[in-house]
Protein backbone atom coordinates (compact mmCIF):
# COMPACT_ATOMS: atom_id res chain seq x y z
CA UNK A 1 0.00 0.00 0.00
CA UNK A 2 1.45 3.54 -0.81
CA UNK A 3 2.53 6.03 2.71
CA UNK A 4 0.24 8.89 0.30
CA UNK A 5 1.87 11.16 -1.66
CA UNK A 6 1.20 14.52 0.24
CA UNK A 7 3.22 15.43 3.35
CA UNK A 8 4.44 18.06 4.74
CA UNK A 9 8.32 17.55 3.57
CA UNK A 10 6.79 16.62 -0.30
CA UNK A 11 5.54 19.97 -0.15
CA UNK A 12 8.15 21.42 0.03
CA UNK A 13 7.46 23.81 3.00
CA UNK A 14 9.91 25.10 5.70
CA UNK A 15 8.67 22.67 8.57
CA UNK A 16 9.58 22.32 11.77
CA UNK A 17 11.18 18.88 12.45
CA UNK A 18 9.71 17.79 15.57
CA UNK A 19 6.33 18.90 13.58
CA UNK A 20 6.97 17.00 10.61
CA UNK A 21 8.11 14.59 12.59
CA UNK A 22 4.94 14.49 14.41
CA UNK A 23 2.87 14.71 11.65
CA UNK A 24 4.38 11.88 9.32
CA UNK A 25 4.17 9.26 12.46
CA UNK A 26 0.83 10.03 12.28
CA UNK A 27 0.06 9.35 8.39
CA UNK A 28 2.26 6.58 8.84
CA UNK A 29 -0.15 4.73 11.29
CA UNK A 30 -3.00 6.04 9.48
CA UNK A 31 -1.43 4.25 6.40
CA UNK A 32 -0.94 0.82 8.44
CA UNK A 33 -4.55 0.83 9.91
CA UNK A 34 -6.34 1.52 6.62
CA UNK A 35 -4.67 -1.79 5.55
CA UNK A 36 -6.81 -3.18 7.96
CA UNK A 37 -9.96 -1.15 7.62
CA UNK A 38 -10.26 -2.12 3.79
CA UNK A 39 -9.47 -6.15 4.29
CA UNK A 40 -12.46 -8.34 3.96
CA UNK A 41 -13.00 -12.16 4.64
CA UNK A 42 -13.96 -12.10 1.49
CA UNK A 43 -11.32 -12.56 -1.39
CA UNK A 44 -13.40 -10.02 -4.08
CA UNK A 45 -14.18 -7.61 -1.67
CA UNK A 46 -10.84 -7.06 -0.25
CA UNK A 47 -9.01 -7.27 -3.55
CA UNK A 48 -11.67 -4.47 -4.86
CA UNK A 49 -11.45 -2.22 -1.35
CA UNK A 50 -7.85 -2.59 -1.89
CA UNK A 51 -8.00 -1.20 -5.25
CA UNK A 52 -7.62 2.33 -4.49
CA UNK A 53 -5.85 2.57 -1.50
CA UNK A 54 -3.09 0.66 -2.72
CA UNK A 55 -3.27 3.44 -5.59
CA UNK A 56 -2.38 5.81 -3.03
CA UNK A 57 -3.12 9.43 -3.40
CA UNK A 58 -3.10 12.90 -1.65
CA UNK A 59 -3.89 11.73 1.31
CA UNK A 60 -5.06 15.37 2.23
CA UNK A 61 -7.69 14.76 4.57
CA UNK A 62 -5.77 12.85 6.92
CA UNK A 63 -3.29 15.19 6.69
CA UNK A 64 -5.60 18.02 8.19
CA UNK A 65 -6.87 15.69 10.97
CA UNK A 66 -2.98 15.68 12.19
CA UNK A 67 -1.84 19.15 11.59
CA UNK A 68 -5.68 19.97 13.75
CA UNK A 69 -4.63 17.40 16.51
CA UNK A 70 -0.80 19.57 16.91
CA UNK A 71 -3.64 22.18 19.12
CA UNK A 72 -3.89 19.26 21.65
CA UNK A 73 -2.48 16.01 22.10
CA UNK A 74 -1.42 15.49 18.48
CA UNK A 75 -0.43 11.16 19.99
CA UNK A 76 -3.76 10.59 21.50
CA UNK A 77 -5.08 7.22 20.66
CA UNK A 78 -8.35 7.99 18.16
CA UNK A 79 -6.30 10.73 16.13
CA UNK A 80 -5.56 7.65 14.05
CA UNK A 81 -9.18 6.05 13.74
CA UNK A 82 -10.54 9.95 13.27
CA UNK A 83 -8.11 10.20 10.08
CA UNK A 84 -9.58 6.86 8.90
CA UNK A 85 -12.60 7.45 9.31
CA UNK A 86 -12.75 10.24 6.64
CA UNK A 87 -9.98 8.84 4.82
CA UNK A 88 -12.29 5.45 4.23
CA UNK A 89 -15.38 7.80 3.57
CA UNK A 90 -13.61 9.64 0.89
CA UNK A 91 -12.07 6.14 -0.73
CA UNK A 92 -15.73 5.19 -0.67
CA UNK A 93 -17.60 8.62 -2.27
CA UNK A 94 -14.36 7.45 -5.70
CA UNK A 95 -16.11 4.10 -5.82
CA UNK A 96 -19.23 5.83 -6.34
CA UNK A 97 -18.02 8.12 -8.49
CA UNK A 98 -16.01 7.08 -11.11
CA UNK A 99 -19.67 4.57 -11.51
CA UNK A 100 -21.95 7.86 -12.15
CA UNK A 101 -19.08 9.27 -13.98
CA UNK A 102 -18.22 6.02 -16.22
CA UNK A 103 -14.64 6.51 -15.24
CA UNK A 104 -12.41 4.30 -17.01
CA UNK A 105 -9.13 5.30 -14.74
CA UNK A 106 -8.25 6.34 -11.08
CA UNK A 107 -5.02 7.45 -10.21
CA UNK A 108 -3.40 6.05 -12.92
CA UNK A 109 -5.06 2.50 -12.76
CA UNK A 110 -8.03 1.21 -14.15
CA UNK A 111 -11.06 2.22 -12.11
CA UNK A 112 -12.97 0.01 -9.80
CA UNK A 113 -15.73 -0.36 -11.90
CA UNK A 114 -13.99 -0.84 -15.43
CA UNK A 115 -12.42 -3.69 -13.87
CA UNK A 116 -14.89 -5.84 -11.82
CA UNK A 117 -18.10 -3.36 -13.15
CA UNK A 118 -20.56 -1.35 -11.73
CA UNK A 119 -22.26 -3.08 -9.11
CA UNK A 120 -19.45 -4.91 -7.75
CA UNK A 121 -17.82 -1.00 -7.45
CA UNK A 122 -20.90 0.50 -6.17
CA UNK A 123 -20.78 -2.17 -3.31
CA UNK A 124 -17.40 -1.87 -2.52
CA UNK A 125 -18.15 1.69 -2.16
CA UNK A 126 -21.08 0.70 0.78
CA UNK A 127 -18.57 -1.95 2.28
CA UNK A 128 -15.89 1.49 3.00
CA UNK A 129 -18.92 3.85 4.37
CA UNK A 130 -19.61 0.69 6.71
CA UNK A 131 -16.18 0.56 7.60
CA UNK A 132 -16.25 4.22 8.42
CA UNK A 133 -19.45 4.53 9.93
CA UNK A 134 -18.17 0.87 12.54
CA UNK A 135 -15.09 3.20 13.06
CA UNK A 136 -16.83 6.44 13.89
CA UNK A 137 -19.49 4.37 16.13
CA UNK A 138 -16.11 3.55 18.43
CA UNK A 139 -15.14 7.37 18.58
CA UNK A 140 -18.41 7.78 19.90
CA UNK A 141 -21.90 9.30 19.57
CA UNK A 142 -20.61 13.11 18.28
CA UNK A 143 -18.15 11.36 15.66
CA UNK A 144 -21.31 9.35 14.67
CA UNK A 145 -23.21 12.65 14.31
CA UNK A 146 -20.66 14.35 12.72
CA UNK A 147 -19.65 11.60 9.96
CA UNK A 148 -23.58 11.19 9.21
CA UNK A 149 -23.66 15.00 8.79
CA UNK A 150 -20.74 15.30 6.24
CA UNK A 151 -22.31 12.21 4.94
CA UNK A 152 -25.37 14.23 4.04
CA UNK A 153 -23.55 16.79 2.65
CA UNK A 154 -21.55 14.50 0.44
CA UNK A 155 -24.27 12.78 -1.19
CA UNK A 156 -26.59 16.55 -1.49
CA UNK A 157 -23.38 17.94 -3.58
CA UNK A 158 -23.50 14.73 -5.59
CA UNK A 159 -27.05 15.38 -6.56
CA UNK A 160 -26.45 19.27 -7.24
CA UNK A 161 -23.72 18.34 -9.62
CA UNK A 162 -25.74 15.52 -11.48
CA UNK A 163 -29.17 17.38 -11.64
CA UNK A 164 -26.73 20.76 -12.70
CA UNK A 165 -27.64 24.72 -12.06
CA UNK A 166 -31.52 24.09 -13.38
CA UNK A 167 -31.85 27.81 -13.63
CA UNK A 168 -29.17 29.19 -10.97
CA UNK A 169 -25.88 30.69 -11.89
CA UNK A 170 -23.39 28.29 -12.96
CA UNK A 171 -20.19 29.77 -10.89
CA UNK A 172 -22.27 29.94 -7.83
CA UNK A 173 -23.36 26.47 -8.16
CA UNK A 174 -20.08 25.06 -9.24
CA UNK A 175 -18.79 26.50 -5.52
CA UNK A 176 -21.73 25.00 -3.86
CA UNK A 177 -21.26 21.95 -5.67
CA UNK A 178 -17.35 21.84 -4.61
CA UNK A 179 -18.64 22.76 -0.88
CA UNK A 180 -20.54 20.05 -0.26
CA UNK A 181 -18.83 17.32 -2.38
CA UNK A 182 -15.29 18.10 -1.25
CA UNK A 183 -14.53 20.60 1.49
CA UNK A 184 -17.31 19.00 4.27
CA UNK A 185 -15.31 16.29 4.05
CA UNK A 186 -12.35 18.18 4.76
CA UNK A 187 -13.83 20.53 7.24
CA UNK A 188 -14.65 17.43 9.19
CA UNK A 189 -10.80 15.99 9.14
CA UNK A 190 -9.65 19.33 10.79
CA UNK A 191 -12.48 19.23 12.93
CA UNK A 192 -11.84 15.33 13.96
CA UNK A 193 -8.12 16.22 14.77
CA UNK A 194 -8.70 19.08 16.85
CA UNK A 195 -11.97 17.42 19.38
CA UNK A 196 -10.10 14.09 19.19
CA UNK A 197 -6.88 15.60 20.55
CA UNK A 198 -8.51 17.28 22.85
CA UNK A 199 -8.21 20.64 21.53
CA UNK A 200 -10.67 23.46 23.08
CA UNK A 201 -13.97 24.09 20.95
CA UNK A 202 -12.96 27.72 19.99
CA UNK A 203 -10.09 25.93 18.29
CA UNK A 204 -12.07 23.22 17.08
CA UNK A 205 -14.34 25.48 15.42
CA UNK A 206 -11.73 27.46 13.69
CA UNK A 207 -10.35 24.71 12.15
CA UNK A 208 -13.42 23.17 10.92
CA UNK A 209 -13.59 26.48 9.23
CA UNK A 210 -10.24 26.55 8.17
CA UNK A 211 -10.77 22.89 6.62
CA UNK A 212 -14.06 24.13 4.74
CA UNK A 213 -12.54 27.03 3.28
CA UNK A 214 -8.80 25.26 2.41
CA UNK A 215 -10.97 22.47 0.67
CA UNK A 216 -12.86 24.41 -1.40
CA UNK A 217 -9.12 26.08 -2.40
CA UNK A 218 -7.73 22.87 -2.66
CA UNK A 219 -10.50 21.43 -5.14
CA UNK A 220 -10.29 24.51 -7.23
CA UNK A 221 -6.44 24.50 -7.70
CA UNK A 222 -6.66 21.06 -8.73
CA UNK A 223 -8.87 22.18 -11.55
CA UNK A 224 -6.64 24.53 -12.46
CA UNK A 225 -3.88 22.50 -12.63
CA UNK A 226 -5.79 19.96 -14.65
CA UNK A 227 -5.41 23.26 -17.40
CA UNK A 228 -2.26 24.77 -16.38
CA UNK A 229 -0.51 21.61 -15.76
CA UNK A 230 2.12 20.69 -18.67
CA UNK A 231 2.42 17.41 -16.54
CA UNK A 232 0.35 14.88 -14.84
CA UNK A 233 0.70 17.31 -11.84
CA UNK A 234 -3.03 17.25 -11.49
CA UNK A 235 -3.23 13.20 -11.43
CA UNK A 236 -4.71 13.09 -14.98
CA UNK A 237 -3.54 13.95 -18.24
CA UNK A 238 -3.97 17.58 -18.54
CA UNK A 239 -6.92 19.13 -20.18
CA UNK A 240 -8.93 16.03 -19.21
CA UNK A 241 -11.72 18.09 -17.72
CA UNK A 242 -12.35 19.71 -21.28
CA UNK A 243 -12.24 16.68 -23.34
CA UNK A 244 -14.92 15.41 -20.73
CA UNK A 245 -17.00 18.40 -20.96
CA UNK A 246 -16.76 18.89 -16.93
CA UNK A 247 -17.09 22.63 -16.34
CA UNK A 248 -14.94 24.08 -14.15
CA UNK A 249 -14.22 27.33 -12.55
CA UNK A 250 -11.75 28.36 -15.56
CA UNK A 251 -13.99 27.37 -18.11
CA UNK A 252 -17.19 28.74 -16.45
CA UNK A 253 -15.80 32.26 -16.26
CA UNK A 254 -14.76 32.37 -19.64
CA UNK A 255 -18.25 31.29 -20.99
CA UNK A 256 -19.60 34.04 -18.83
CA UNK A 257 -17.00 36.86 -20.39
CA UNK A 258 -18.23 38.93 -22.51
CA UNK A 259 -14.12 40.30 -23.64
CA UNK A 260 -14.80 41.02 -27.24
CA UNK A 261 -10.91 40.35 -28.47
CA UNK A 262 -10.39 37.16 -31.19
CA UNK A 263 -9.08 34.84 -28.55
CA UNK A 264 -12.10 35.40 -26.16
CA UNK A 265 -14.30 34.74 -28.68
CA UNK A 266 -13.03 31.90 -30.01
CA UNK A 267 -12.63 30.16 -26.51
CA UNK A 268 -16.14 30.86 -25.97
CA UNK A 269 -17.24 29.29 -29.28
CA UNK A 270 -15.04 25.74 -28.40
CA UNK A 271 -16.03 25.76 -25.13
CA UNK A 272 -19.87 26.26 -26.10
CA UNK A 273 -19.44 23.11 -27.81
CA UNK A 274 -19.39 20.77 -24.31
CA UNK A 275 -16.86 17.92 -24.62
CA UNK A 276 -14.01 19.10 -26.58
CA UNK A 277 -12.84 15.03 -28.29
CA UNK A 278 -11.17 16.50 -31.59
CA UNK A 279 -7.08 16.53 -30.41
CA UNK A 280 -6.81 19.94 -32.42
CA UNK A 281 -9.66 21.81 -31.31
CA UNK A 282 -8.92 20.62 -27.77
CA UNK A 283 -5.08 21.82 -27.94
CA UNK A 284 -6.86 24.90 -29.49
CA UNK A 285 -9.27 25.41 -26.42
CA UNK A 286 -6.53 24.43 -23.76
CA UNK A 287 -3.94 26.97 -25.10
CA UNK A 288 -6.23 30.09 -25.28
CA UNK A 289 -7.62 29.04 -21.68
CA UNK A 290 -4.11 28.81 -20.28
CA UNK A 291 -3.89 32.58 -21.45
CA UNK A 292 -7.28 33.45 -21.16
CA UNK A 293 -8.32 36.40 -18.92
CA UNK A 294 -10.51 33.65 -17.32
CA UNK A 295 -7.49 31.63 -15.69
CA UNK A 296 -6.39 34.71 -14.35
CA UNK A 297 -9.94 35.13 -12.85
CA UNK A 298 -9.88 31.76 -11.31
CA UNK A 299 -6.43 32.03 -10.13
CA UNK A 300 -7.60 34.82 -8.04
CA UNK A 301 -10.31 32.70 -6.64
CA UNK A 302 -7.99 30.17 -5.60
CA UNK A 303 -6.18 32.92 -3.56
CA UNK A 304 -9.36 34.60 -2.24
CA UNK A 305 -10.08 31.41 -0.68
CA UNK A 306 -6.60 30.87 0.53
CA UNK A 307 -6.54 34.13 2.26
CA UNK A 308 -10.02 33.55 3.88
CA UNK A 309 -9.01 30.37 5.13
CA UNK A 310 -5.63 31.75 7.27
CA UNK A 311 -8.10 34.21 8.23
CA UNK A 312 -10.48 31.62 9.86
CA UNK A 313 -6.89 30.34 11.96
CA UNK A 314 -7.05 34.08 13.93
CA UNK A 315 -8.13 32.23 17.32
CA UNK A 316 -5.84 29.62 17.03
CA UNK A 317 -2.01 30.29 19.25
CA UNK A 318 0.97 31.21 17.48
CA UNK A 319 3.45 28.63 16.88
CA UNK A 320 4.81 26.00 14.18
CA UNK A 321 1.37 24.00 13.79
CA UNK A 322 -0.60 27.60 12.89
CA UNK A 323 2.18 28.82 11.04
CA UNK A 324 2.43 25.16 8.82
CA UNK A 325 -0.97 25.85 7.86
CA UNK A 326 -0.60 29.35 6.86
CA UNK A 327 1.73 28.17 4.91
CA UNK A 328 -0.21 25.19 3.33
CA UNK A 329 -2.68 28.34 2.13
CA UNK A 330 0.44 29.67 0.38
CA UNK A 331 1.14 25.86 -1.25
CA UNK A 332 -2.47 25.94 -2.52
CA UNK A 333 -2.69 29.44 -3.85
CA UNK A 334 0.77 29.65 -5.79
CA UNK A 335 0.81 25.61 -6.87
CA UNK A 336 -1.33 26.95 -10.23
CA UNK A 337 1.73 29.64 -11.15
Amino acid sequence: MSTGDLTLSSLGLDVDPALDASVSATLAAVEEALRGHVASADPLVAEAARHLADAGGKRFRPLLVALGAQFGDPSAPQIVDAANVVELTHLATLYHDDVMDEATVRRGAPSANARWGNSVAILVGDYLFAQAADLAAALGTEAVHLQAQTFARLVHGQIAETVGPRGSDPIEHYLHVITEKTASLIATAARFGGLFSGAPSTYVEALAGYGETIGIAFQLSDDLLDIASESVQSGKTPGTDLREGVPTLPVLYALAGDDTDASAVRLRELLSDGPIIDDARHAEALTLLRESAAMKQARETVRSYAEEARAQLAPLPTGEARRTMEALCDFIADRTG
